[in-house]
């Protein structure tokens, strides 16, 4: 299975058992090569009212054994551990009054909200018949199942979470002043919703622990470089037992 990229060009995945733990635009390290991580911002300043987790693509495509871009992410799914970090931030944020979005892309059968022609990486998720609403890889994988209060983005057909979707109008609905990001890729959906949060004047929290990408180089470059420039990038733990205000 090809990897998602410009063209459909096949990635050679390889790992080198880096582990993840970044803050701002450094990466530091204790004896032992264990990442030391540290938080921006002081304790207890985010409100749980105020604050929505918006998470992108936790779809069976990426999340799951037999999904047609599994293979692709596993790596480094493995290394961040982001699925079992983003089950533990779901439940704990939910007990604490944050809203919970899930924003999922899906095609119809004929991929007909895409132009005839996509090029890049939405030619590789038509020519691979990812994502398709009729099939299994497109629902939303069993450990994020939207629960009774969450929302479901409707009308993403790209990249962006913003673009030709309802992700700001359900932000504005429930008076979110804070959303928090995770999920699928780390350079690609999520680093595309957080330039436009960060746009239209919201605090933008990336959970650096929470995301994947199809590879450490990739991975690393986005929440390195890029994520310090439009949001405050720090761990899924860090977020709850510093930032977010409640025990």
């Amino acid at each position: 299975m090809a990897a998602l990229t410009p063209g459909g060009a096949r990635l050679a995945r390889t790992h080198h058992g880096m582990k993840y733990g970044w803050r701002g635009a450094r990466r530091g390290r204790v004896a032992g090569g264990k990442p030391r991580v540290t938080t921006q911002g002081a304790k207890g300043t985010v409100q749980p009212k105020t604050t929505a987790i918006v998470l992108i693509e936790y779809q069976n495509e990426f999340t799951t054994e037999g999904g047609k871009l599994h293979d692709a992410v596993k790596g480094v799914m493995a290394e961040t551990e982001m699925l079992g970090n983003t089950q533990k931030l779901v439940a704990a944020a939910r007990k604490r009054g944050c809203k919970v979005i899930h924003a999922p892309i899906s095609f119809s059968d004929n991929y007909g909200e895409l132009p005839d022609e996509p090029f890049g990486i939405l030619a590789s998720v038509k020519d691979n018949g990812c994502f398709k609403a009729s099939e299994w890889g497109a629902e939303i994988c069993d450990e994020l199942k939207p629960e009774e209060g969450d929302a479901v983005v409707q009308g993403k057909h790209g990249l962006d979470g913003f673009a030709s979707t309802d992700l700001n109008s359900l932000l504005k609905q429930n008076n979110v002043e804070t959303v928090v990001l995770g999920g699928f890729l780390t350079n690609c959906c999520v680093e595309s919703t957080m330039r436009t949060a960060y746009e239209l004047g919201y605090e933008v929290i990336t959970l650096t622990d929470c995301t994947a990408a199809t590879s450490p180089e990739e991975q690393s470059a986005s929440v390195e470089k890029t994520y310090p420039m439009f949001s405050k990038p720090m761990t899924s733990t860090a977020f709850l037992d510093d930032v977010l205000e409640g025990p």
